[in-house]
């Protein structure tokens, strides 16, 4: 599975139904609104990399109200735990 971050600017007027509409598209397993300088953050799950560039270029940024995007792929996770111990200073 393939998880890419893509940040989103949209039309202030229309944020709510820019992120429904994006939230629907196959491919895209969540949405989120943000504070900062980008309004809207959503996070596409696929199996390749093709996909993500249909979801992208071909879906998401053809939505009605999307100004812009950046993409950013994953290319490794951490849980909770993972990040634990990665700061853990050795104790036990």
């Amino acid at each position: 599975m393939i998880t890419a971050i893509v940040f989103v600017q949209a039309d202030v007027s229309r944020i709510p139904e820019v992120a429904e509409e994006i939230a629907s598209l196959p491919g895209i397993s969540e949405v989120y609104s943000v504070t900062g300088s980008i309004d809207l953050i959503a996070l596409v799950r696929v199996r390749s990399h093709d996909e993500i560039a249909a979801v992208v270029a071909d879906r998401l940024n053809k939505v009605p109200g999307v100004v812009g995007t950046e993409t950013h792929i994953a290319f490794r996770a951490y849980s909770s735990h993972d990040l634990e111990a990665a700061f853990s200073l050795g104790a036990e």
